[in-house]
C-alpha cells in the first residue's frame, strides 16, 4: 500500500464535477457499482439521509449529486420530495432508476432547498463531469461550508486504487460528525462486504473525531466499488482505513477556528475499547480544547475527563505532550515541575500529541480533534447570518 496524489477520479469509472457559488454548491459524481454506507446517529435525520438509505438497500448505485449550503433536515415531507427531486434530475441524465441515485446536503438546518437553483444547474455540472484533476477539485470545493481547504486521501494497493474526498470542519462528534464523505475504489467487492469492511474503518476514523462534541442531522459515508480489480479483503481493509483515518484527520485539522490538531492517545488501559472512550473523553473536552488554544499546559483538566469517562482509572497514570519535542507532565502519579517547558512546547507546536499511559492492562486507543479559538465562537455565531 502506498499514498498517492490526486482526486477521486483515480478510480476507473469516476467521473465528478461541482459548482460553488456563495454559500451553494453543487456536485455530481458518476459511479456505476456496488455500494454501501454509514450514516448519522442523530435520530432526527436530514431527508438525504432518509432517501439515500432507502436507496442503498439494493446495494448499488449510479451517480450521486450532493448539495452544500442547505442541509435539507428538519423540513418535513417537502424535504423527503426534495431530495428525492434530486434524485430523479441525476437519474434522468444517467438513465437509470432514481432509486439508483444517492443523495446528501450539508449547511443550514430547518431551510427548504432552492430545487429552483439546483435545476438550474445540474445540466452545467452534469456537462463537465470529468475524470481529471480539475473534475476532482471542483467536486471537493462544491460540498464545502464552512471549510478553509478541500479533503482528499488515496492508497494504491496493488493494482487497485482507494481514493476518498471529504468536508467537515464543525458540528464534529465521534459518531461521525457534520461531515460528508465519498470513498471509491476499483477493487471488486459485494455491497455486503463493502458494509462490513465500511462500518470497521469509520469506527477508528470518522468515530473518533472531535471538534465540538455535536452530533449532526445529516452524516454521511458512502462506499462505492467500481470492480474491476481484484485485491484480497484484508489488504483492502488496510487500505480503507488508511484512507478513512487521513480524511477524519484532515476534517480534525480544519476545525472552526483551530489553531492545533491533537492526537489523543491512550495506552494501559483495560481494554481497548476503555482506551478509545478514555481518549475520546479528553479529546472532546471543552476545557481541554480552551486550556490547548492558550497554551496553557493544564493538564489537571486531562485527569478531570479522565476521572468522568468512566474508564478503569485512578492516580496512578502518566501524561505528557509529543510535539515540537515532548514534555512528560506526570509519571505514575507523581507531577512533575515540567509546567514552563510544556508552555513553550504548546506555543511552538501547530500538531500536537496527548500521550496517557492508565497503567491498568493492555488497552490502547486513540481520537482526533483540535483546540477551541475564539474564532469557532465568532463562525458559528453567524453562521446564518
Amino acid at each position: 500500500m502506498r499514498f498517492i496524489e490526486g482526486g477521486i477520479t483515480l478510480v476507473d469509472g469516476v467521473r465528478c464535477f461541482g459548482i460553488k457559488e456563495g454559500k451553494c454548491g453543487l456536485g455530481i459524481v458518476e459511479c456505476h457499482g456496488n455500494a454501501a454506507g454509514v450514516f448519522t446517529k442523530n435520530r432526527i435525520k436530514a431527508a438525504p439521509i432518509i432517501v439515500t438509505m432507502e436507496n442503498l438497500k439494493a446495494g448499488a448505485i449510479e451517480g450521486i449529486i450532493a448539495n452544500s449550503g442547505n442541509a435539507n433536515a428538519f423540513t418535513g415531507k417537502i424535504g423527503i420530495r426534495n431530495a428525492k427531486r434530486m434524485c430523479e434530475i441525476l437519474a434522468e441524465k444517467l438513465r437509470c432508476e432514481a432509486s439508483r441515485v444517492a443523495v446528501a446536503s450539508t449547511g443550514v438546518i430547518g431551510v427548504q432547498l432552492d430545487m429552483e437553483w439546483i435545476e438550474s444547474k445540474a445540466g452545467y455540472v452534469f456537462d463537465n463531469l470529468g475524470t481529471n484533476r480539475d473534475s476532482s477539485l471542483a467536486f471537493a470545493k462544491s460540498i464545502m461550508t464552512t471549510d478553509s481547504f478541500t479533503k482528499e486521501a488515496a492508497v494504491e494497493i496493488g493494482d487497485a486504487v482507494i481514493a476518498g474526498v471529504a468536508k467537515g470542519a464543525g458540528m464534529i462528534a465521534p459518531n461521525m460528525a457534520t461531515m460528508l464523505a465519498f470513498i471509491f475504489t476499483d477493487a471488486d467487492f459485494k455491497s455486503e462486504e463493502l458494509k462490513k469492511m465500511l462500518v470497521k474503518a469509520v469506527d477508528g476514523s470518522f468515530n473518533v473525531t472531535v471538534v465540538d462534541g455535536d452530533a449532526s442531522t445529516n452524516d454521511m459515508v458512502l462506499l462505492v466499488s467500481t470492480g474491476q480489480r481484484n485485491v484480497s479483503e484484508e489488504k483492502f481493509q488496510k487500505g480503507l482505513n488508511a484512507v478513512c483515518v487521513q480524511l477524519a484527520k484532515q476534517i480534525a485539522k480544519d476545525g472552526e477556528g483551530a489553531t492545533k490538531f491533537v492526537e489523543v492517545i491512550v495506552e494501559g488501559a483495560k481494554n481497548d475499547e476503555e482506551a478509545f472512550k478514555a481518549a475520546k473523553c479528553v479529546a472532546s473536552s471543552l476545557l481541554v480544547k480552551t486550556a490547548l488554544f492558550g497554551n496553557d499546559p493544564n493538564w489537571g483538566r486531562i485527569v478531570a475527563a479522565l476521572g468522568y469517562s468512566g474508564c478503569d482509572v485512578d492516580e496512578n497514570l502518566s501524561i505528557a505532550f509529543e510535539g515540537n519535542g515532548r514534555v512528560d507532565l506526570v509519571k505514575r502519579g507523581e507531577i512533575l515541575d515540567t509546567r514552563s517547558e510544556a508552555r513553550k512546547l504548546l506555543e511552538s507546536s501547530k500538531e500536537l500529541k496527548i500521550l496517557i499511559n492508565l497503567h491498568k492492562g493492555n488497552g490502547k486507543g486513540y481520537a482526533f480533534g483540535c483546540d477551541l479559538s475564539y474564532d469557532y465562537v465568532r463562525i458559528n455565531a453567524e453562521y446564518t447570518t
